[in-house]
């Protein structure tokens, strides 16, 4: 990951079986684990972008399940963005502690489906929303 965040991007284990493949994701023993709040999966049509979103408390993990997204993590400290892509040809999770403001765009050809580990039950009030042109997508 680039020096901008405290984000970590952890490769995960993908086992081949011939009945269907199992996608390790995440252990309470893991780095990143800041405790469980809920598990939620959003989808992200192809070339569309959801963001910027900032959570004050949340630590988020994400997996991205099927197809590529592409996520992107700004620090309005120092106007710096950098971005990220996982999916099938990059499989892991990216940490992103409470503070970051986060976006992602879905870069698969079909669904796109993105799993949140999530270290609080979701909560509206503590999230911020801006519209995707306060900050450029790098």
């Amino acid at each position: 990951m680039d020096a901008l965040t405290p984000c970590t991007l952890t490769p995960l284990a993908r086992i081949a079986h011939p009945k269907g493949d199992v996608y390790h994701a995440m252990k309470a023993t893991d780095p990143g684990f800041a405790g469980f709040g809920e598990v939620y999966f959003t989808t992200v049509h192809p070339g569309v972008t959801k963001g910027w979103k900032r959570h004050t408390r949340m630590t988020m993990n994400l997996v991205v399940v099927a197809g590529s997204v592409t996520f992107h993590l700004h620090d309005a400290g120092t106007g710096r963005t950098a971005s990220h892509t996982l999916g099938d040809a990059s499989y892991g999770r990216l940490t992103v502690p409470p503070g970051w403001w986060m976006a992602f765009t879905g870069t698969g050809d079909g669904t796109n489906l993105v799993c949140n580990m999530a270290s609080i039950p979701h909560d509206p009030a503590e999230a911020v929303n801006v519209d995707l042109a306060a900050y450029p997508l790098a």
